[in-house]
Formats: structure tokens, sequence, C-alpha cells
């Protein structure tokens, strides 16, 4: 049964992305203008992502930030009053328009419409050395929306996103495509509340730079930390 759900998971990601791609183009068109009369660089952001067993792919977004904002201020954070994002940049984050490239990633197989958020290739350190917990997200394709996303997007800690990750990765194999279906409705009304677009910081006194390094720390050491059931040996 859990094999004819992924497969019914991969038709409907096909259709839906097909069809999105299509009706979405003057959408495209239009944000690709005002990219270009905005910031200099290019329209579309590319990066490394991991997903199904760890799998490195190229992930596509519209551009919303200057050109090697990862080398800058916060790095992989995006707190808010970032300087680093563009003018269009602020209205494609707070309306998740950003995201719309990835619907190419679902069409040609690197992602799922539903699954864990795919994190950057060296986001959680070594891949091969993650905790049990952490590298059972890795279990399923990874996903532009997710349950961790409708439980709370960037209020949630990365622990918290992988508890919800999990979740899904459990729940889908009782629910199949009825999952992916109620979390794409839930997703749809989160984004339309534009709610916790930014990342917290762990204290508010601390500038972007040094509560994104801390905060990396953490996610790392967190992430590799020993299993319980080797705890308890």
């Amino acid at each position: 049964m859990y094999a004819f759900n992924i497969f019914l998971k991969r038709l409907f990601d096909i259709a839906v992305s097909g069809v999105a791609l299509v009706l979405l183009l003057p959408v495209w068109i239009a944000v690709a203008i005002a990219i270009k009369l905005d910031s200099k660089g290019p329209v579309l952001f590319k990066q490394e992502r991991r997903t199904k067993d760890g799998r490195i792919f190229e992930m596509y977004k519209f551009r919303s930030m200057v050109v090697n904002a990862e080398g800058m201020g916060a790095g992989l954070f995006n707190y808010e009053n970032d300087p680093r994002v563009t003018k269009v940049g602020k209205w494609l984050r707070s309306s998740s328009v950003d995201e719309l490239p990835q619907l190419w990633n679902v069409f040609k197989g690197d992602l799922s419409l539903v699954g864990p958020r795919p994190c950057i290739k060296y986001e959680l350190g070594d891949f091969d050395t993650l905790n049990k917990k952490y590298k059972k997200r890795f279990e399923v394709k990874g996903g532009i929306a997710g349950l961790a996303q409708v439980k709370g997007r960037n209020e949630n800690s990365w622990d918290e996103k992988v508890t919800y990750d999990n979740q899904y990765i459990e729940e889908f194999k009782k629910q199949g495509i009825i999952l992916d279906i109620k979390i794409l409705f839930m997703t749809v009304a989160k984004v339309f509340k534009k709610q916790n677009i930014y990342e917290e910081k762990a204290d508010e006194s601390m500038d972007d730079a040094e509560a994104a390094r801390l905060a990396e720390e953490e996610i790392i050491r967190i992430a590799h930390l020993p299993d319980e059931d080797t705890i308890n040996v």
C-alpha cells in the first residue's frame, strides 16, 4: 500500500506542478522583470540542497537578496529588516512567490509538493553522522510545503521542525495522498496570513551575524547528539 501511495504522490506532483507551471507563466515573466529592474544579478537563485537519502540537487528560487548574500551578515539566516533583502525581495518573501520556481524541481523529480523542507547542503553538518531523529527526515523526498511549515514555519526551532517532519513521514504511511492535499490547503491559508516569515534570534541584543553563527552551531550540535537508545545502553 505504501508503494502505491508513493506512486500516486508522484503522479499528483507531476500533474499539479505541470499545470501550475503553465498557468503561472505570466507571473514568472512579471516577477523576472521586477527583479531585473530592482537590483543587479540573475533572476533565479540556485542553491545546493539535500533531499531523500541525502542526495544533493540544485534548488531554484526567485532571487530575493543581493548577489552573494550567503557570505554576508546573517549567512543562511534571515532576520527581520535584513539589509541583504531587496525591495522586490521583501514582497517575494512575504507572499512566498520566491518559492514558485521550485515547481520545476517538483516536475523534474527533485522535490515533492509536500515533504520535509530540503536543508542546505552543509546546514546540518556531516550527513553521514546525523543522529537517527535527524536522518529519518531524509527517508522521503523533500517538499515545497510541509507539516513543519503549517505548524509554525520559522517560529519553530530546527528540532521542532524535524519532529514535525518525522510525524509527517509516519502519518503519510496511514493517510497517503490525502495528507498531502490537507497540508497544501493549510499552506495556502498560512501564506495569506503572512505569519512567521522571519527567524527569531535567541538574544535580541546580538547583531545578525553573531546570532546566526550561534544558531548554526546549536543546530549542528543537536543534529549530532547521541541517539537515546545509545545513551540508555
